[in-house]
């Protein structure tokens, strides 16, 4: 055995075997932006400037997209054809574009995007069912078998129209689920919706030629820049899709560009009129809880989705506590919860929240992920405030609808979000801007990242591993003297993951460790 070799980290010459497949800092969504490279510091010291940052970068996104509106009409007319002709609308994606098309079906139902649909009509579904609207079920995401399994259990026939979803482009489950769309539904070609530029795209994940070279996909690229904390696709690209698939979905039976694009400059307007200042008390007010010991409880009805979305996402994005699952027992509490007003019960709180019985998959040695048990153990009813906190340490964070606005409310503290003449959708969408930049500079209060640069990237998988080894790299070379080479920062990344302590920022504790070894022998600038 090659001595060498063998005092390698465990899983790292496996990883560099494949590594050039996930190298994807060069994609739009994954890299810094220069608007926000003083996030955190303006998170600690100055929110309502950390605010402002954030909304420039949410209407720079925002003016990108309306320029893709005429590139919706066919979506538009696809949808309303394939439903007048009594096909379905099926939606997909992983992570938060699987939340955001799980919402859109229920939207749907309610009558939030144009006329009530029927139950039935349109199917959203993600990576791993509805419990991973909790948790993301990482070993789904990167299988695109699996993501032509679960379309053709949700009975996905020809004549049905399939909308995928993916902020990156490249996620194996969106690719499969499409390629299975295509196949099964030769008369109605699915379509595939991303923010990158397909010439990157092409270049860096060739698993996107799958799509992007197959001409019974159709596709429509919306890239909107890079995200205002690096990599958080949740953020700026995850609104961008939401907002282009439910446009569409509302201008079905009307589907011109001039209705599309009113949609797209009266929201765009609307976030631009809009002061985002008073939230900066309700960051300070969550995060000094957070730091006393204490929990925070969201309370959401009409917004319950939206709140869900936010709150959950935050867990994958800053390597937080997941939400704790009531039936498993042991589970460490969360840092926040939430709680359906009026659901006796977790079922009835599901069936609240979906409008619908909850989808779940019950796949052998999977369904103790995905199955119902698993489901029901996230317990968002009227029970929930009673956890098992301090009820002296639980800040409860009210969302309400008003006539003429969105009421927040966090302890003492209150806020009304204008929104007169604005539909549900819109309020919905407006909503997740504004629980988005909440979140973000709360998690920047507790340091959960440096810059623009998340320091707790949890590498659990291929993709999450490049991440934090590019992350590490730039603050490298922003603390000056270059940036070790990326065989060098894998390996040190490795190293210190083996040896990584829960709450152990993997991040800065391979930067603080590459800033010793350098101090006692100067590293390569290789790349």
């Amino acid at each position: 055995m090659n001595p060498a070799a063998s005092a390698q980290p465990d899983g790292l010459g496996e990883y560099l075997e494949v590594a050039a497949q996930f190298r994807l800092g060069d994609l739009v969504t994954e890299s810094p932006h220069p608007g926000t490279r003083e996030l955190s510091r303006l998170a600690g010291g100055d929110p309502a400037a950390a605010l402002e940052a954030l909304k420039a970068v949410d209407l720079a996104a925002l003016d990108a997209l309306h320029l893709y509106t005429p590139e919706l009409v066919d979506l538009a007319g696809a949808i309303g054809e394939t439903l007048a002709s009594g096909g379905r609308l099926f939606l997909c994606g992983c992570g938060a574009t699987g939340r955001l098309s799980i919402a859109l079906e229920v939207f749907s139902r309610q009558g939030l995007l144009g006329s009530p649909l029927a139950s039935g009509a349109v199917a959203g579904f993600m990576a791993g069912g509805d419990c991973a609207m909790v948790r993301s079920i990482e070993s789904f995401e990167d299988y695109p078998e699996f993501g032509a399994r679960q379309l053709q259990e949700l009975g996905f026939r020809d004549g049905d129209l399939l909308v995928a979803t993916t902020e990156g482009g490249e996620t194996p489950f969106v690719i499969g689920a499409a390629e299975a769309a295509a196949e099964a539904s030769p008369s109605n070609s699915p379509y595939f919706l991303y923010c990158n530029p397909d010439e990157v795209l092409a270049r860096v994940a060739e698993r996107s030629l799958r799509v992007l070279d197959n001409p019974d996909i159709l596709k429509i690229n919306l890239s909107v820049g890079p995200m205002a904390l690096t990599g958080s696709t949740r953020m700026q690209a995850s609104t961008a899709l939401m907002a282009a698939v439910g446009w569409a979905i509302d201008c079905r039976n009307t589907p011109a560009a001039d209705a599309l694009a009113g949609r797209s400059e009266r929201f765009r307007n609307w976030v631009a009129d809009t002061d985002f200042s008073p939230l900066a008390a309700f960051v300070e007010e969550e995060s000094a809880a957070y730091q006393d010991g204490g929990t925070v409880l969201y309370e959401a009805a009409a917004y319950g989705l939206t709140a869900l979305t936010d709150t959950t996402e935050r867990s994958p994005t800053f390597s937080l506590t997941p939400f704790e699952n009531r039936r498993r027992g042991g589970d460490p509490p969360s840092l926040c919860y939430l709680s359906v007003p009026g659901a006796p019960d977790a079922r009835h709180a599901w069936r609240d929240l979906l409008g619908r019985e909850p989808r779940t998959l019950e796949w052998g040695g999977h369904s103790a992920l995905t199955g119902i048990e698993t489901l029901l153990g996230f317990d968002f009813s009227s029970s929930a405030p009673a956890r098992d906190a301090d009820p002296d340490k639980v800040l409860h964070f009210t969302i309400s609808d008003l006539r003429d606005g969105v009421r927040l409310r966090l302890g003492a503290l209150a806020h009304d979000i204008p929104a007169a003449g604005a539909g549900l959708f819109a309020r919905h969408l407006m909503l997740k801007l504004w629980l988005n930049m909440h979140s973000t500079l709360v998690m920047g209060r507790l340091g959960r990242y440096e810059g623009n640069l998340m320091t707790y990237v949890s590498p659990t998988n291929n993709k999450l591993i490049d991440r934090a080894i590019r992350y590490v790299r730039i603050l490298m070379e922003r603390r000056g003297g270059g940036a070790p080479s990326y065989r060098e920062t894998a390996a040190e990344l490795f190293r210190q993951r083996g040896e990584l302590r829960p709450d152990e920022p993997i991040v800065l504790k391979t930067v603080r460790a590459l800033e010793a070894t350098r101090r006692a022998t100067p590293l390569s600038n290789a790349p």
